[in-house]
């Protein structure tokens, strides 16, 4: 290995790199419907899809115990699974948790965390099948496997969207980055005080965006009621940016955001204000929203403003690029520049 030519992960990035790992693997089974790719994987189960997903969260990546309490991280964890059985238009029907464990654990450290998840596979209806533990060297590592399934008549992929279609946002944006910003500098703040008073009044919706998010189960059933079956759809945990680049790659398509309908809490603008920074970034580029971004046919406009829906854009033609238009008319290139 000492001669030979070494290329950074981070040359590639996160989406580059799961290009290249997937890229040689063809599939030799007539089950797998869909392998890498999309949010989950698709397995033909006879009369339905079996959908599966796995996400990885470590300490000191993805959170921080400074702050984060077991319980919610416990519940967040059960959200992060099932969005993504969510994306494809599933219902979520069971997860599998595995855990490493470092020895500053204790029992009920252990205890507070699966009361998190109890309260969440309550919630959603989910349940816990099994999982792993393993000692850690340092902190908690996380691995979380979902499972659910789909009508295969209603599947939803990333690559089914169609020029002129509308991409359609549940929910708001920027509101789990703000929560997280102001976690951090109270962290800061409180840094060494032996009475720590973190100043959290007036920032609760930020917060639980951030350490308590939902998985959107009602908007996949309000699609089913109204008969609708979008033409592509992806779990926003990335950022806005990030997850339309995504849609318009595996759809082959543009899109044209348009910048005065993003959806932006108002808690979102004061924290923003307050921190002196940019909520359209937030907005972009903060992801952690746990949203659904999608896109259904023109003719379905009607039906998904009733729904209560923000429309915040359209599909365009492949080579259009994906771009945002700023309320006098300029384009700019969207760019992902959120977590990776």
């Amino acid at each position: 290995m000492k001669n030979e030519h070494r290329t950074e992960i981070a040359t590639l990035g996160e989406f580059g790199l799961i290009d290249r790992i997937c890229k040689p693997f063809v599939a030799r089974n007539p089950t797998t419907v869909e392998g890498c790719g999309d949010d989950a994987a698709v397995i033909d189960a006879g009369d339905r899809y079996l959908l599966l997903s796995t996400d990885l969260m470590l300490e000191g990546v993805d959170f921080d115990l400074t702050y984060f309490p077991l319980q919610h991280l416990g519940y967040k964890s059960v959200v992060r699974g099932i969005s993504d059985i969510l994306a494809m238009n599933g219902t979520p029907r069971q997860i599998m948790l595995s855990l490493g464990i470092s020895s500053r654990f204790s029992v009920e450290m252990i205890d507070a965390f699966y009361e998190g998840v109890r309260a969440a596979c309550e919630r959603y209806g989910t349940d816990l099948a099994g999982g792993d533990t393993n000692a850690s060297i340092n902190g908690l590592a996380i691995g979380i496997t979902a499972a659910g399934d789909v009508a295969k008549d209603r599947i939803v992929y990333r690559s089914g969207a169609q020029t002129t279609d509308l991409i359609c946002l549940t929910g708001d944006l920027g509101a789990a980055y703000m929560g997280l910003h102001l976690l951090e500098r109270e962290k800061r703040a409180c840094d060494g005080h032996p009475d720590p008073q973190p100043q959290f009044a007036g920032h609760e919706y930020i917060l639980q965006r951030q350490l308590r998010p939902e998985a959107r189960t009602d908007i996949v059933a309000a699609l089913a009621e109204n008969g609708i079956v979008p033409t592509s759809m992806i779990d926003l945990s990335d950022g806005l940016a990030s997850e339309i680049l995504h849609l318009c790659k595996r759809s082959d398509k543009g899109a044209r955001i348009y910048l005065n309908r993003l959806p932006i809490a108002k808690e979102t603008y004061a924290m923003a204000e307050e921190l002196n920074s940019d909520p359209v970034v937030a907005a972009l580029n903060g992801g952690d929203d746990h949203e659904l971004l999608f896109t259904v046919p023109l003719s379905k406009q009607d039906e998904i403003f009733g729904m209560g829906i923000d429309v915040i854009g359209h599909i365009t033609d492949a080579g259009t690029g994906a771009r945002l238009v700023t309320p006098d008319g300029q384009e700019i290139a969207i760019r992902a520049q959120g977590w990776k």
